[in-house]
């Protein structure tokens, strides 16, 4: 019997050691390198390499705005590259708002490995350099995080007077989540890459649009409820009955999204 038992937590001792060290493969599921712009059916979009260190020029997407309309800085999700994101920005393009989508470490063909500080560092130095480059403000900008961007999203809207901020699928935190998907073991007390979205909300002085599908299979939906409801400043909710984590866009949301930054 005691055998048993000293197997069975040798087992559960293996198997969160391993989740432990393979953590960061998990929450960022870096991805290959996408196409050219104009493959995507994109008009007047640049790659622009941006030097974020010695040795490391991470790939962005840049649309600029027409004459007084705003630019949309787009923080992509944990998987794929900026190349599936093509149809969501094309949206916004075609409305003549500048659309900036940022690649992190390790993404779209990046050199570098991600990780919550650097990923919150390299979108500091991307949006100081793209506020110089256009001679625009944070009241010209719209911050959009889509998933894993959220956080990114939260973070740099803190105590700032952005525009607005967009929320497509937002968590409370990485560490709920992975509490959620592993509840048999202390995974947010061993989280290295928190993303505490909950805590940060009401930092935020940008009037904020959070958008979830009811029947998200990745970020449950209650999450995205919750951090609405937390926030207490201007804020407009788009929940979609039969949408999941990656269809919203068929849903629709991109008018929904146009017309917030309309109304504010």
């Amino acid at each position: 019997m005691i055998k048993y038992i000293f197997l069975s937590f040798f087992v559960y001792f293996l198997i969160g050691l391993g989740l432990y060290l393979s953590q960061r493969k998990l929450t960022f599921n870096k991805s290959g390198k996408p196409g050219k712009p104009y493959e995507y059916g994109l008009q007047n979009v640049n790659e622009v390499f941006l030097n974020v260190s010695d040795n490391i020029k991470l790939l962005n997407w840049l649309a600029e705005p027409k004459p007084n309309k705003p630019l949309i800085i787009y923080f992509h999700g944990n998987s794929f590259d900026i190349g599936e994101r093509a149809y969501r920005i094309k949206e916004y393009i075609d409305e003549g708002y500048g659309v900036l989508l940022h690649a992190y470490r390790g993404f779209s063909g990046n050199s570098g490995k991600p990780s919550e500080d650097i990923i919150y560092s390299d979108s500091k130095i991307l949006i100081k350099w793209i506020m110089k480059k256009l001679s625009i403000n944070e009241k010209n900008i719209i911050l959009y995080g889509e998933s894993l961007g959220t956080g990114v999203a939260v973070h740099l809207a803190q105590n700032k007077n952005y525009m607005g901020v967009v929320l497509e699928a937002p968590f409370t935190s990485i560490s709920e989540i992975a509490q959620k998907m592993y509840p048999i073991y202390p995974v947010k007390y061993l989280i290295w890459d928190k993303f505490d979205n909950l805590s940060k909300i009401n930092n935020i002085l940008s009037p904020l649009l959070i958008l979830h599908g009811k029947k998200d299979e990745v970020v449950p939906f209650e999450m995205g409820k919750k951090i609405f409801e937390q926030y207490n400043q201007k804020k407009k909710k788009v929940f979609i009955d039969e949408a999941m984590h990656n269809n919203l866009y068929e849903y629709g949301i991109a008018k929904e999204v146009i017309n917030f930054i309309k109304n504010i």
